[in-house]
């Protein structure tokens, strides 16, 4: 089979050409990754007809679209199928009393859907940036050795530009609570 994929089919091989063959290649062969019998498999093993190295590459995303697809169900059997139960077998007859305000067997004083202030939305969208600084910079301290100078410039234009925003929401009195 070496023979037949060095000199093709057909080809008679002399004792000449075998010594030229033998001086030209290396002592070994699989450590040089030149293999011609290697070569030949490898051929054979990426043109299989009908099999597509798509397909290979998609059969590798099969347990990950498997298991959202077991997620998607099982939160629509849990979330959704028990609302339209509900809808299709209970009575459906809103009164003003059963959509009243109702709180530990006490009528409401006063009206229970007050607005909360913007300063709360400011902040908590505030602390959720910052958060998420804090989250990317956790991985990128542990993985500084492996980063080096380029990990670190990066980081250190991320931390300006959140220092930007953040003192850009403080002149504008984002922090301030009176």
């Amino acid at each position: 089979m070496l023979r037949r994929a060095l000199h093709g089919p057909g080809r008679p091989q002399s004792s000449k050409s075998r010594s030229k063959l033998h001086a030209i290649r290396p002592k070994s062969r699989v450590a040089t990754g030149c293999d011609p019998q290697f070569a030949v498999l490898k051929r054979r093993q990426v043109s299989r007809p009908g099999v597509s190295p798509l397909s290979s590459v998609a059969a590798g995303y099969l347990p990950i679209l498997l298991f959202l697809g077991i997620a998607l169900g099982l939160s629509f059997a849990f979330v959704v199928l028990p609302m339209i139960v509900s809808r299709l077998t209970g009575a459906h007859r809103p009164d003003p009393a059963k959509l009243a305000e109702y709180e530990c067997g006490f009528p409401a004083f006063e009206d229970a859907r007050a607005q909360f202030d913007v300063r709360f939305y400011l902040v908590a969208i505030l602390f959720i940036v910052f958060d998420l600084e804090a989250a990317f910079l956790f991985p990128w301290a542990v993985t500084l050795d492996f980063t080096q100078w380029p990990g670190w410039v990066a980081m250190m234009i991320f931390l300006a530009e959140l220092g930007l925003g953040l003192a850009y929401a403080w002149k504008k009195g984002a922090l301030e609570w009176e």
